[in-house]
């Protein structure tokens, strides 16, 4: 109980203020002028103000409130290396055991730091905060944190932890730790394809000097560069930008000898590829209702720097017109076909026949161009069947279907059993309906000898749109010349763009678009493993984590040539993923994880912040074992720590249950002191 005087003035306290001056001049001048009975008069007055104040005698019942310390344990991965899993746990024990042998105090233990494929670093203030959210500051009693040290969100200064208490660090780990570690120094993040990127790394090893280590590094799995490194050393390598997309490249270092833990020898880098502009060349080859189709769909790509000729006026053509009259560009076909052909990412021949106009020698030169790793895209008509047909040409060894005739006659075109996995042709809008919902063409090439399955069919099943590889290069042939209907909306259109674009994109080796790809996918939490075939069945994956646990993973079919599987993404760093024949790789989260930079356990981070606030920084084993400081009660000091001993700050909150109020000058009580004061004075006066 808790006993006291409130006042509770009758009246306002400007006027209570006034009257008590009053009464103060009037006493004065009583006690000066030595009048007979001062002493009782200024004592009455006394009460007349007392009164006025309204006096209470008060006593309030109340409730002691505990003190509140909180246990937060470092859960990090960092944590599961050598045995510090295994100290964490005896200290807790240990912690939790002693703490709550104190009276009065509430002990609240929380784990933080888990990787959960999304936080970057250890994070244990954070959730320290979070646990004492519903505690009044005058409640906390402290903290103690059981980590290796490694913690990544230590507030500025101790103010910023929103209350005062001791903040204790328990360490994990050893003082003799070793280790090696990949430090990239500059890296850039993206590159055009084709040309050289650098990466500046550092070999850095901890607890050791002198050391050399031979450092491996590899674009997607591939090795383009080996050295022997010293420790401390600084090195540039030059990387090669191949493909459009994420190109990573891993820089592997050896292991030391009994390091801590290999995860960090490796540092992974992203690259996006970033293509230049594309070079297209498309020949037409006569003025018709579909070449504007063409030009239109390859000049509203940004990506792509178009070459457009049409062919008006054959040499062979003469009426007796002088040169110098025409207003004719003469067809540059040396500079084109043999100077800068391997500057062109796609040639297009939209309705071409020889006409005299390239040379036989330079479809030779367009074979071996598709061989070397170039792209042809035949788009068809009659020409194609007749005698002039560039299949008659060295062309032909890289055209997937021989010319046989020409059918007049309306058709739906149809997806084939190929082209609903194909990704040029899965999915396209309209194709899940019989027939399917687009506008008929009237006119196809009929061939025979395809090389390769068609990925899309006309007239009686006959073939459409073939894709084919030659060599390194690509080919499609489209054997009609009417999908400029689709593109004018007749009978509804068709998706032309969907289909022109990623034939040509698949043509310029987009690798969403590849027949045969292993690909790894973050969705959420989860990774996803997903495997594009043209196949019935697939293999079973192996899947590789940061840390280097693998695990084979049976895929699902799904989408037509697609198949998945799915599993946590519990790290943060580089997964891969491999079927024996395509491989894999993504970096989930940061490219370097903070977690895995630094892994050496110590108390240095923590030593300014805990110290700040009264606390100390220990490390909880030696060589024979794990012990911890006595914890000790403290009620008021301002450090919380000494030799062999850590302490919590006891707090006195209470809470009030009930209050007794007792006014001194009501009712009875203070009619009898105000008579008594007034007949003492009367008595002194009749003397």
């Amino acid at each position: 109980m808790q006993y006291g005087i409130a006042f509770t003035p009758l009246v306002p306290t400007l006027v209570l203020w006034l009257a008590l001056a009053a009464i103060a001049v009037i006493a004065a001048l009583l006690l000066l002028g030595r009048s007979r009975g001062a002493a009782v008069r200024v004592a009455a007055l006394a009460l007349i103000a007392l009164a006025i104040a309204n006096p209470s005698f008060t006593r309030e019942d109340r409730e002691p409130l505990s003190s509140v310390a909180v246990v937060v344990i470092d859960k990090s991965p960092s944590q599961n290396f050598g045995d510090r899993t295994k100290q964490t746990e005896q200290a807790r024990e240990a912690l939790v055991s002693e703490l709550k042998k104190i009276k009065g105090l509430e002990v609240r233990v929380v784990e933080a730091g888990q990787a959960d494929g999304e936080t970057d670093g250890t994070h244990l203030f954070s959730a320290l905060t979070s646990t004492l959210s519903d505690v009044p500051v005058d409640r906390v009693a402290g903290a103690f944190l059981i980590t290796d040290g490694r913690v990544h969100d230590i507030p500025a200064n101790a103010a910023a932890l929103g209350f005062q208490a001791p903040v204790h660090a328990l360490i994990t780990g050893r003082k003799d730790e070793r280790d090696r570690r990949i430090a990239i120094s500059a890296a850039p993040r993206f590159g055009i394809v084709g040309q050289t990127q650098i990466i500046t790394y550092r070999l850095d090893d901890q607890g050791v000097s002198g050391e050399h280590a031979k450092v491996v590094v590899r674009r997607d799995g591939e090795v383009i560069n080996e050295r022997t490194v010293a420790s401390g050393q600084t090195v540039k390598v030059d990387i090669d930008i191949k493909h459009a997309g994420p190109n990573i490249v891993e820089i592997e270092a050896s292991p030391l000898d009994n390091e801590l833990t290999p995860v960090n020898n490796r540092a992974v880098v992203a690259i996006d590829g970033v293509r230049d502009k594309l070079r297209v060349l498309l020949v037409s080859g006569e003025p018709h209702s579909g070449e504007r189709t063409w030009r239109n769909l390859l000049k509203s790509d940004p990506s792509v720097d178009l070459v457009h000729f049409t062919i008006l006026r054959p040499p062979e053509k003469q009426d007796g017109t002088p040169i110098n009259e025409l207003s004719l560009i003469a067809f540059p076909t040396r500079e084109l076909f043999q100077q800068k052909i391997n500057e062109f990412q796609l040639i297009i021949f939209d309705r071409y026949a020889r006409q005299g106009v390239l040379p036989i020698a330079y479809f030779d030169n367009i074979a071996r161009y598709v061989r070397n790793g170039g792209a042809v895209l035949v788009s068809a008509g009659p020409d194609y069947a007749s005698t002039t047909s560039i299949w008659r040409t060295p062309l032909d060894s890289v055209l997937p279907a021989e010319p046989v005739g020409v059918t007049e006659k309306p058709f739906y075109a149809h997806l084939s059993d190929a082209g609903k996995r194909h990704p040029v042709t899965r999915g396209l809008e309209g194709s899940a309906f019989e027939p399917p919902h687009w506008s008929r063409f009237f006119r196809t090439v009929d061939t025979r000898n395809a090389s390769t399955p068609p990925v899309m069919t006309g007239a009686d099943g006959e073939p459409l749109l073939l894709l084919a590889r030659y060599g390194e290069g690509r080919v499609a042939l489209l054997l009609s010349d009417q999908i400029w209907l689709w593109a004018r909306g007749y009978e509804g259109g068709g998706p032309h763009l969907d289909l022109l674009r990623r034939t040509s994109h698949w043509l310029m080796k987009q690798p969403d678009l590849d027949e045969e790809a292993l690909r790894l996918q973050v969705h959420g939490k989860d990774l996803v493993v997903q495997r594009q075939t043209m196949a019935d069945t697939v293999a079973p994956v192996t899947v590789t984590s940061p840390s280097g646990a693998t695990r084979e993973m049976t895929l699902t079919a799904g989408d037509p040539g697609i198949w998945r599987a799915t599993i946590p993404a519990g790290e943060l760093g580089l997964w891969q993923a491999t079927d024996g024949t395509l491989k894999a790789l993504i970096n989930v989260g940061p490219t370097n994880p903070k977690e895995f930079s630094e892994v050496t356990s110590t108390p240095d981070m923590l030593k300014p912040l805990v110290q700040a606030t009264g606390g100390d920084a220990q490390r909880v084993a030696d060589g024979s074992g794990v012990e911890l400081p006595r914890i000790v009660p403290v009620h008021s000091s301002g450090v919380f720590h000494g030799d062999g001993w850590m302490g919590v700050r006891m707090r006195d909150a209470s809470v009030v249950k009930g209050v007794g109020v007792l006014p001194v000058f009501a009712g009875l009580i203070g009619l009898l002191l105000l008579l008594g004061a007034f007949a003492a004075t009367w008595l002194r006066e009749g003397r």
